[in-house]
């Protein structure tokens, strides 16, 4: 049973949710209903959104299957405060103008190890 993961799965969902609305306030500042018409505001703000969808599902998924493959409790719990944290400091430094590059390198650096050290444990687990 999944008791852990969860919370991080919702803490994330709650900062794509986020993002979805700067989006949304992108497109009425600039009133673009489709694409991006070449406004770098937009741009950063799909890319920004974009960039979680791409990466916390799949890290989510690693870390449940760690987790239901009994995982201690803390290693689940690194695995899904790195992945936030990561995505929490990619978003702010790649959204934020001009970028704070650090923030954006720390961020993609965090949900990496996350990604890596889940696939990790879950073959070890699974082996």
């Amino acid at each position: 049973m999944l008791s852990i993961t969860p919370i991080y799965a919702a803490l994330i969902a709650f900062l794509f949710i986020a993002l979805s609305v700067n989006v949304i306030l992108q497109r009425r500042k600039g009133k673009i209903s489709v694409g991006d018409h070449g406004d770098k505001a937009m741009i950063k703000a799909m890319r920004t959104q974009a960039n979680c969808a791409e990466y916390a599902p799949f890290a989510l998924l690693l870390i449940a299957m760690v987790e239901l493959q009994g995982a201690e409790a803390w290693l689940v719990n690194l695995l899904g405060l790195l992945l936030l944290a990561g995505r929490l400091s990619h978003a702010y430094g790649f959204g934020k103008t001009p970028q704070t590059i650090i923030l954006r390198q720390i961020g993609m650096l965090l949900t990496f190890l996350a990604i890596l050290v889940a696939a990790s444990a879950g073959l070890i687990l699974a082996l």
